[in-house]
């Protein structure tokens, strides 16, 4: 159990960050994300969108409870998920040329790339 807890007020570039990439996965979801990931891109259209959207859910409760628990958020979730933020950058890059992408917009691009540079300036901050 982490008992480092971070009052939320501390982390606005974690928090800021966080919300650009739940914006970003809605994002996922008109682009079809899912045709660009070994498990679902071979489940055809309709079964693989129903994977790529149904594993958030658990994704989402677990961050969601480190957000609230304790009333703060937790240095490993912050953390985590500022490091999880700038590689996600990193993999979209690498996906740039794949002809299933479909992250082309330029709104999508600040989703993406908004998120990774709040994940880089909190991770600068003193811990």
């Amino acid at each position: 159990m982490d008992r480092d807890i971070i009052r939320h007020e501390r982390h606005l570039p974690f928090l800021l960050g966080f919300c650009l990439l739940l914006t970003h996965e809605m994002d996922a979801i008109r682009c079809k994300e899912w045709t660009m990931f070994p498990v679902t891109e071979t489940m055809g259209e309709d079964a693989g969108y129903r994977a790529f959207t149904a594993v958030h859910v658990p994704l989402y409760a677990l961050m969601l409870q480190g957000l609230v628990r304790g009333g703060g958020v937790t240095r490993t979730l912050v953390v985590g998920m500022d490091i999880f933020s700038v590689i996600h950058v990193a993999l979209h890059l690498l996906r740039l040329n794949d002809p299933r992408n479909r992250f082309t917009s330029a709104f999508s691009w600040v989703l993406i790339l908004g998120a990774g540079l709040c994940g880089a300036l909190d991770l600068r901050r003193p811990r």
